[in-house]
């Protein structure tokens, strides 16, 4: 019997606080694209002041490294880029946590979530046009070929057929055009 995937560790306990969420990054390229090895889930949380404790008491730290209260609030308070890890001590692997604060796109990225049915799991994605949109983000900030590479492999799964008329506005709203080109030439 295969082991269950390391995400499942975050994400099953999210679900059972009913936190809004949505996996993103590697593990979203994977669902959408190929797989590839990683160490780590992304996942965007809205996360109430309700909620942090809540949160913290969900990952003890005989299992979890999880930040103390006053990291978690001050990531929080952020309107963007709230941000921190928690880390299974047992797996190594690490999750993750990015925050919505006032950013558009993860309210549009909600707004559009898939969710999806992995062996009686579920998990809720980000779409697809979000994980591209960031992935060329952080291309932009850190020139990491792995996020093309994601992209391309996201892109042929996905088909000729899936609508591009979001993902191309948004690139254009991002100012994204610069490294959607490269998208384009690392396929040939």
């Amino acid at each position: 019997m295969q082991p269950p995937e390391p995400y499942l560790i975050f994400t099953r306990k999210l679900q059972e606080l009913g936190l809004r969420h949505m996996v993103s990054g590697s593990i979203a390229a994977i669902y959408y694209g190929e797989p590839r090895l990683t160490n780590d889930v992304d996942i965007i949380v809205f996360l109430r002041r309700e909620d942090v404790r809540r949160l913290i008491k969900a990952f003890p730290e005989d299992e979890f490294y999880c930040p103390p209260v006053e990291i978690i609030e001050s990531e929080r308070t952020r309107d963007q880029r709230g941000h921190f890890n928690i880390i299974h001590h047992e797996t190594g692997f690490k999750a993750d946590i990015y925050l919505t604060g006032r950013d558009e796109l993860h309210a549009w990225g909600f707004a559009h979530v898939v969710t999806a049915d992995l062996d009686g799991e579920t998990i809720i994605f980000a779409p697809p046009e979000y994980v591209i949109v960031r992935k060329l983000q952080f291309f932009r900030e850190g020139g990491s070929a792995k996020h093309l590479r994601d992209i391309q492999r996201m892109l042929a799964s996905l088909g000729d057929e899936w609508p591009r008329s979001d993902l191309m506005q948004m690139i254009c709203e991002h100012r994204l055009e610069p490294e959607w080109s490269k998208v384009e030439a690392f396929a040939e």
